[in-house]
C-alpha cells in the first residue's frame, strides 16, 4: 500500500506542470490583453538589445541625397532632414530606453524594497520619521527635481539613472511598506519571533518572499515611468546628449522643426514611445491581477 501510494504521488508530481508554465498559461487564458502587451514589450526589448544587428543603417549615417524622404520600402519610417534613416534611429533609441528603463527601474525597486521592508517591519519612531521624510520628498514635483539635478550634474546616462532611481524608489517605498505591514501580522512571523529567530532571518525567509508579487508589479510599472521621464528630459534638452538618438530627443529636434514637411519625423518616435509605455502598464496590471490573491476572485 505504501509503495503504491508513493508511486501515485510521484506520478502526480511528475504530471503537474511547472509553476512558470502554469503562470504563463493563466496569463494567456485570463489576461489576453496583458499577455499581448507583454509580447509587445518583449519585442521592444529584443529590438533594443540587438539594435546593432537589426538596424539597416547607422544611427548617425548621413545621406544628403535622401533628405526628408517619405516612408518607403527602402526607408520604412522615412528619413530626417540630414538623410538619416528614422527606423534605425528609433531602434537605437529603443536600445537607450531599454538600458535606462531597466537599470533605473531596478535601482528604484531596490530602494523601495530596502526602505519599505525595514520601515514596515520595525515600525515605531523609525517608521514615523522615515515616512515624514518620504512625505517631504513626495511633495516636490518630480520634473522639477529632475531638471535641477541634471542642470547641476550635467546631462548623461548615469545622472538620469541615479536621479530617476532615487526619485521613484523613495516614492514607491510606500507600496512595499503597506505590504510588509500586512505580512508582519501573520502567525508565522509571530511564531518565528517566539522561537528566537533573528530579524535578518525573518526579513529574508518570511517577509521578503511574501511581498515578491507587489515588487514585481512595481518593477514593471516603473520601467514605463522611467522611459517616459527620460523622454521628457530629452525633449527639454536635458537627457542623453547628442548624437545618441533618443525618442524624446527626436521629438524635440527634427521632429518639432520639420514636422510639417515630414510628419513621420514626429509620428515614428511618438508612436514607439506610446506603444512601449502602454504595453508596460498593461503588462504590469495583468501581473498585479494574477499575483495579488485579493484580485483573483473566486475560482
Amino acid at each position: 500500500m505504501s509503495a503504491s501510494s508513493s508511486t501515485v504521488a510521484m506520478a502526480a508530481t511528475t504530471d503537474r506542470p511547472s509553476r512558470p508554465a502554469g503562470f504563463l498559461r493563466r496569463l494567456f487564458r485570463d489576461k489576453p490583453a496583458g499577455a499581448a502587451a507583454g509580447i509587445v514589450f518583449l519585442l521592444f526589448l529584443v529590438c533594443g538589445i540587438f539594435a546593432d544587428f537589426i538596424a539597416p543603417y547607422g544611427f548617425n549615417e548621413i545621406s544628403p541625397i535622401n533628405r526628408l524622404k517619405p516612408p518607403s520600402w527602402q526607408f520604412p519610417f522615412g528619413t530626417d532632414h540630414l538623410g538619416r534613416d528614422v527606423l534605425s534611429r528609433c531602434l537605437y533609441g529603443a536600445q537607450l530606453s531599454v538600458i535606462i528603463g531597466l537599470t533605473a527601474a531596478a535601482l528604484a525597486t531596490l530602494v523601495s524594497v530596502v526602505i519599505g521592508i525595514f520601515t514596515g517591519f520595525l515600525g515605531g519612531r523609525f517608521d514615523m520619521v522615515t515616512q515624514r521624510v518620504v512625505d517631504g520628498w513626495m511633495s516636490f514635483p518630480d520634473l522639477v527635481i529632475l531638471i535641477v539635478v541634471v542642470s547641476v550634474l550635467g546631462p548623461g546616462m548615469p545622472q538620469i539613472i541615479g536621479t530617476l532611481g532615487l526619485l521613484l524608489g523613495i516614492a514607491g517605498s510606500r507600496i512595499i511598506r503597506s505590504a510588509v505591514v500586512s505580512v508582519r501580522e501573520n502567525m508565522y512571523v509571530h511564531a518565528a519571533q517566539s522561537i528566537g529567530a533573528s530579524t535578518g532571518r525573518i526579513l529574508w525567509r518570511h517577509i521578503l518572499p511574501n511581498v515578491i508579487p507587489p515588487i514585481i508589479v512595481l518593477f514593471t510599472t516603473r520601467v514605463g515611468a522611467v522611459i517616459l521621464a527620460e523622454s521628457g528630459l530629452s525633449f527639454l534638452g536635458l537627457g542623453v546628449p547628442p548624437p545618441a538618438p533618443t525618442w524624446g530627443g527626436m521629438l524635440s529636434g527634427s521632429g518639432r522643426t520639420y514636422m510639417f514637411q515630414g510628419p513621420w519625423l514626429a509620428l515614428a518616435p511618438g508612436l514607439c514611445l506610446t506603444v512601449v509605455v502602454y504595453a508596460t502598464n498593461m503588462f504590469g496590471d495583468a501581473l498585479r491581477d494574477l499575483l495579488d490573491p485579493r484580485m483573483r476572485g473566486s475560482r
